[in-house]
């Protein structure tokens, strides 16, 4: 199941949110501000060690490091997760 890592402050959270909702794809939310340590610390390696970024995306041991909302991207970024998209 895809899990997404955000923030409630966070617009392309919500965003990404309302996107997969919309398209009726299952989800798990995540807030990495309430987060276990490891959870966060593994959010924070995907995003290149420094410091957690979200909306950050996992799907079966793949990762989608932290980047703006865009519909011209969530996709392809959604299928390379291994999403089928109806």
């Amino acid at each position: 199941m895809l899990t997404v890592y955000g923030a409630a402050w966070c617009p392309h959270c919500t965003q990404t949110v309302s996107y997969l909702e919309q398209k009726n794809i299952d989800f798990k939310y995540v807030d990495i501000e309430s987060a276990p340590g490891d959870v966060v610390r593994q959010v924070i390696e995907v995003n290149g060690g420094d410091d957690w970024v979200v909306p950050t995306l996992e799907n079966d041991g793949k990762w989608r490091p932290g980047k703006v909302f865009s519909r011209s991207d969530i996709d392809s970024d959604l299928k390379a997760l291994g999403l089928k998209l109806d």
